[in-house]
């Protein structure tokens, strides 16, 4: 009998797949991460983003359009 293996929760996206999820283009999120607005973990030499600083980075976008509104 066979099994389905169930799909594994993403726990580190590549920067173009970041931008990807967030609907922006490649080199905006190497500008966001340059400006320490979406943060990063690093695994030697690559930088990924963990889901939960996509998350952060997402509300403070709402904060600031809150506070602009």
């Amino acid at each position: 009998m066979a099994t389905v293996a169930e799909p594994v929760e993403q726990l580190l996206y590549r920067p173009e797949e970041a931008a990807k999820a967030l609907r922006i283009g490649r080199s905006m999120v190497y500008e966001e991460i340059r400006l320490g607005r979406l943060q990063t973990v690093r695994i030697g030499r690559r930088r990924l983003v963990p889901p939960e600083y996509i998350e952060r980075y997402v509300e403070l976008l709402k904060r600031e359009a809150e506070a602009t509104a």
